[in-house]
């Protein structure tokens, strides 16, 4: 079943007699969207019906779900075709996101809805409240995730490194986007200096409506001196957990 699951469209045609995971995907979709529905439901009593539904739609949405699935590496054990492997398949958000709800699917068929809802709490729980917090709350980690997929198919890398002692660690990230080098950021944490990193390529993305070219790979808008970066104090807002 789980080799159901990691079977795209593109490998199914090479190999003929082979089904995809399409069927796998249609039940994932549903059985999510059930267990992050149920779980809002009754644990935000206070939000009303269309603040949940935000809060769902971000939590299922393609490119949350091509993150997840990009972390645990998803990718690598996709079954592809030779053109959609060569033509980097194996990254693309909404391949990602398809076979994530596969998974989802076999699990589910497998062991029942505890196991499909343990399954999708694991993968979605660290999400879930900084969703909750707020229509888009500070989590730019997903709204640069969000715009990345829409307009390159494809999602934000993040580089970190740390420097200080042990006890007072300090972590910067940087982000590219399609492969040009879009924020810089700071934190006490690694998900702080992502988060301060996705602001400012978010940022920087929404003021460039059209794919960036060549030239982009320039610095992100700041000289050396770190105007580009935002302040620890910033990067530490609500939901920088993300």
């Amino acid at each position: 079943m789980l080799t159901q699951a990691l079977a795209h469209r593109s490998w199914c045609a090479e190999n003929p007699g082979q089904p995809s995971n399409e069927r796998l995907e249609f039940l994932g979709d549903a059985v999510l969207g059930l267990v992050v529905t149920d779980h809002l439901f009754r644990a935000y009593p206070h939000l009303p019906e269309g603040e949940l539904a935000k809060v769902r739609a971000s939590l299922v949405s393609s490119a949350a779900l091509a993150e997840v699935a990009a972390e645990l590496d998803i990718g690598d054990a996709l079954l592809l075709g030779k053109g959609e492997d060569g033509s980097g398949g194996r990254e693309k958000p909404s391949i990602l996101a398809d076979a994530m709800e596969a998974i989802i699917g076999a699990c589910y068929l497998e062991g029942g809805w505890r196991l499909a809802e343990t399954l999708v709490m694991d993968l979605l729980g660290d999400r879930i409240g900084s969703a909750a917090a707020g229509p888009g709350g500070q989590d730019y980690k997903t709204r640069l995730q969000e715009l990345c997929s829409q307009r390159f198919d494809q999602l934000p890398s993040y580089t970190i490194s740390e420097r200080g002692p042990d006890h007072a660690k300090e972590f910067d990230a940087t982000v590219r986007v399609a492969g040009h080098l879009k924020g810089r950021g700071q934190g006490r944490s690694k998900k702080q200096a992502e988060q301060a990193a996705a602001k400012v390529a978010w940022a920087e993305l929404l003021s460039t409506p059209s794919p960036p070219d060549a030239s982009a790979e320039a610095e992100p808008r700041g000289d050396a001196a770190g105007e580009d970066r935002v302040p620890v104090e910033s990067a530490g807002a609500p939901g920088a957990g993300g």
